[in-house]
C-alpha cells in the first residue's frame, strides 16, 4: 500500500535524524533553555526579520492551538474561526476543554474574511445583552488551510487590520506552513506574517521533522508568562533540545523551504494527472494537498492499492477525496499514481 493520506506518514527528513543523533550524547540543561533551542530561535527569529520576536518550541499543532489560545483568553472569551478551522473540527474540543468557546464562521475555500470577523463584532457590541454571549478576542486562521488554500498578502492585511480594530488578537496555525511559502502562488512570507500577526506557528511534524512546532509571538502581552503555561498544559517537554536540534536543521540551510517546494511539485504532477483524467477538483489549490472528485467505483480500485482520505459526497456516484504529499513522497510512487489513474481512466 502506498499513502498519500497525510504528510506524517514517514518519521523525519535524513537531515533532522543525522542531527539528532550528532547531538544525542551531549549534555544540556532541560525544558527548552539549552544551546540548541536557543540556535533554532535565532534563526527563526532572523527568517522573520524581527529580533523582538518570542519563540517557544512545543510537540505538536493540537498543543500548540490549546496552549496559545488558553494563554490568550480570559474565561469569558472565545475565538472566531472558520466551520472547517482545525481547532472547531479535529481536535477533540481541546480549546473548550479549556474554557474558551470556538466561534465558528462559514467559509469560502476553508477562509475567513475581515468582513465577516467585522460584522460579528459588530453584532457583538451593539447587542444590548452583550455581556450574556461570549466575548470575540482572536481569530485563527490557518495557511494553508484544511482545503490546502492560501490567503492573499491583501486578505491576510485586512484581517490584520479589522483584528487591530477591534481589539482582538490573530493567531496563524502554520501546521503545513512551509507548503504554503514554496506554492507557487503564494504571496506571503515569514516577514509579513510576523507583522500582521500576534502568534502563529511554524510547523515541523507536518514539514520534515520527526515532531514539533514553532510558537512565534509579536505581541508583548502574549510574551508574558507564557511558559507558565507551556508547563500548565503538559507541552514543557523535559528533553527540550529535542525541538531545537531539529529545528536548526529545517532553518540552518534552507531546508524547510528546499523539501516544501519537493511536495508542491509533486502535487503539481499528481494535479495535472488528475486533470488530464477528466476528474475535477472540490477547491482549487496549489500547495500540497488535493481534492479530486472521483467516481465512486474507481476509488474502489485506487484504494486497492493507495492509501487516501475521504473528504466528503459530492453525488449519488462521486465523491472528494484527499491525495497528499509531502517531503518524503518519492517520484517513483507518484509515477505510480499516475499511470495508474491514467488506465483507470481510459478504461471507463
Amino acid at each position: 500500500m502506498i499513502l498519500f493520506q497525510c504528510d506524517y506518514n514517514e518519521g523525519a527528513h535524513p537531515k533532522v535524524m543525522e542531527k539528532l543523533l550528532e547531538t544525542n550524547l551531549e549534555q544540556t540543561v532541560g525544558y527548552g533553555e539549552d544551546e540548541h533551542c536557543a540556535h533554532a530561535a535565532d534563526l527563526i527569529r532572523k527568517a522573520c526579520g524581527d529580533d523582538s520576536l518570542a519563540v517557544h518550541f512545543l510537540v505538536g499543532g493540537t498543543q500548540a492551538n490549546m496552549t496559545v489560545i488558553a494563554a490568550a483568553l480570559r474565561p469569558h472569551q472565545g475565538v472566531i474561526a472558520a466551520q472547517t478551522g482545525h481547532i472547531n473540527g479535529h481536535e477533540t474540543g481541546a480549546v473548550e476543554s479549556t474554557g474558551h468557546k470556538v466561534l465558528a464562521l462559514p467559509q469560502t475555500d476553508g477562509k475567513i474574511s475581515a468582513s465577516q470577523v467585522k460584522d460579528l463584532c459588530e453584532a457583538h457590541l451593539h447587542d444590548a445583552s452583550f455581556e450574556h454571549t461570549v466575548q470575540p478576542k482572536m481569530v485563527y486562521i490557518s495557511n494553508p488551510t484544511e482545503y490546502g488554500t492560501l490567503y492573499t498578502r491583501k486578505e491576510l492585511e485586512a484581517l490584520h487590520e479589522v483584528c487591530r480594530r477591534y481589539g482582538l488578537y490573530l493567531f496563524l496555525d502554520g501546521a503545513r506552513l512551509g507548503y504554503g511559502l514554496a506554492a507557487a502562488d503564494n504571496e506571503l512570507d515569514l516577514p509579513l506574517i510576523a507583522a500582521c500577526c500576534d502568534v502563529f506557528y511554524i510547523g515541523g511534524t507536518k514539514v520534515g521533522a520527526l515532531f514539533g512546532e514553532a510558537v512565534v509571538m509579536s505581541n508583548e502581552e502574549l510574551k508574558k508568562d507564557f511558559r507558565y503555561l507551556i508547563k500548565q498544559k503538559g507541552g514543557m517537554l523535559a528533553k527540550g533540545r529535542l525541538l531545537g536540534v531539529q529545528f536548526e536543521a529545517l532553518f540552518e540551510d534552507g531546508l524547510y523551504l528546499e523539501i516544501s517546494r519537493h511536495a508542491d511539485r509533486l502535487a503539481d504532477k499528481l494535479r495535472e494527472a488528475f486533470t488530464q483524467a477528466g476528474f475535477p477538483f472540490l477547491v482549487e489549490n496549489q500547495t500540497n494537498q488535493i481534492f479530486p472528485v472521483i467516481p465512486d467505483h474507481i476509488l474502489e480500485k485506487l484504494g486497492e492499492k493507495y492509501g487516501f482520505n475521504y473528504q466528503e459526497r459530492v453525488d449519488e456516484t462521486h465523491s472528494a477525496v484527499r491525495f497528499c504529499t509531502s517531503w518524503a513522497t518519492t517520484e517513483e510512487n507518484t509515477d505510480r499514481l499516475i499511470t495508474d489513474l491514467k488506465r483507470m481512466a481510459q478504461a471507463v
